[in-house]
């Protein structure tokens, strides 16, 4: 039998915009637990970040802003121990910022779908500690970013490949490649980032991408202003098509680790290959390089599959989203999507989102 309940608000996931949109409810008056619930998959605090490689540091990575109201804590992510992993700082501060402001966060729990049951939304949730459950909620905020959705590109013969073939989000550790020979897909930082970490491990390394790099000399990427990309997510959003990456509009900032990078030989990218075959893959000029290993950092899309039932994706593709709202339901806020996907642009839609969010209890 399944237990349910029912909230005014659910929120999940708890990464960057779920916490700001739970903090600004708090603000406005609203208690964890009684006016809304916050759900997360993940074991831990921390969002996407807690399941990312043990070497990746801050400052090799995208800017990770503070949270609202971080800096009662008296921290934060600009002054933050950039020698630890970045995956145990972020649990550390948003676990801290959780237990100040007492969001309750319910964890680990798995969202399985959401739909209608006349008026209500019915969450429908998994977990070994609370068992299967149902949440009847009047507003939903889906907070669940894109971890959880990687994207890999068809190319002929990926089925033949014998191989190991991983995303992003399956990386772990550069000691596993030891000795191989490993191509990394992609032309982004996380693809650059295992380049340099698998520089001194590999016995080959092959970097391709789809498009040529767009370097860009400055040491940090600042997307909010990088507007032709924002715009472009939001355009993007605003019309219900597939949302474009967010490099493809900003280009890749050339840090001094990077530039080293480039001189030595190491970042420099070849045009995509034409096709994997069972041992390699197959250049369009007709060569064959051997291959143990590809590395897909091929980026992520939403992760929405559960809000299937609802109906919402438009068929130009993508869901019809404005200011966070979802235009097809607007019982629906999609905080994270599109525009708001960086960590500041989550911060900002936090507040946004709470104060329609107060407009429709």
């Amino acid at each position: 039998m399944v237990n349910a309940t029912a909230v005014p608000v659910v929120i999940i996931g708890s990464g960057q915009a779920g916490l700001s949109v739970a903090y600004h409810l708090k603000r406005f008056g609203l208690s964890a637990g009684r006016d809304f619930v916050i759900f997360d998959r993940g074991t831990d605090a921390g969002g996407a970040w807690q399941f990312r490689w043990e070497s990746l540091r801050l400052g090799a990575a995208h800017r990770v802003n503070d949270l609202p109201g971080l800096s009662e804590l008296g921290l934060s992510f600009e002054t933050a121990d950039r020698s630890r992993p970045a995956r145990d700082v972020v649990s550390e501060y948003y676990r801290r910022f959780e237990e100040h402001f007492e969001l309750n966060v319910v964890r680990p729990v798995t969202v399985r779908s959401v739909f209608n049951r006349r008026a209500d939304l019915v969450v429908r949730t998994s977990s070994e500690h609370y068992g299967d459950r149902e949440t009847l909620a009047g507003l939903l905020v889906n907070a669940t970013g894109t971890w959880g959705a990687p994207f890999v590109p068809h190319y002929p013969g990926a089925g033949l490949f014998t191989g190991r073939q991983l995303h992003t989000n399956g990386f772990r550790d550069a000691a596993e490649f030891a000795g191989q020979r490993v191509v990394v897909v992609g032309g982004g930082t996380s693809a650059i980032g295992f380049m340099l970490e698998l520089e001194q491990v590999a016995a080959n390394l092959t970097w391709t991408s789809r498009r040529p790099i767009d370097w860009v000399h400055t040491e940090r990427l600042d997307l909010e202003g990088a507007s032709a990309a924002v715009a472009m997510q939001d355009e993007a959003a605003r019309n219900g098509r597939a949302l474009p990456s967010i490099v493809s509009g900003t280009g890749v900032p050339v840090s001094r680790r990077i530039q080293a990078g480039i001189d030595r030989g190491t970042l420099v990218a070849r045009p995509m290959f034409e096709a994997l075959e069972e041992t390699g893959v197959r250049w369009t000029d007709g060569t064959f390089s051997e291959a143990d290993a590809i590395i897909w950092a091929t980026g992520f899309r939403p992760e929405v599959r559960h809000l299937a039932p609802l109906k919402l994706r438009d068929k130009a593709g993508g869901l019809v989203v404005g200011a966070g709202s979802s235009w097809t339901d607007p019982r629906i806020f999609l905080a994270g999507y599109g525009p708001q996907a960086s960590t500041i642009g989550a911060r900002r839609a936090g507040r946004v989102i709470a104060r329609q969010v107060m407009a429709l209890l």
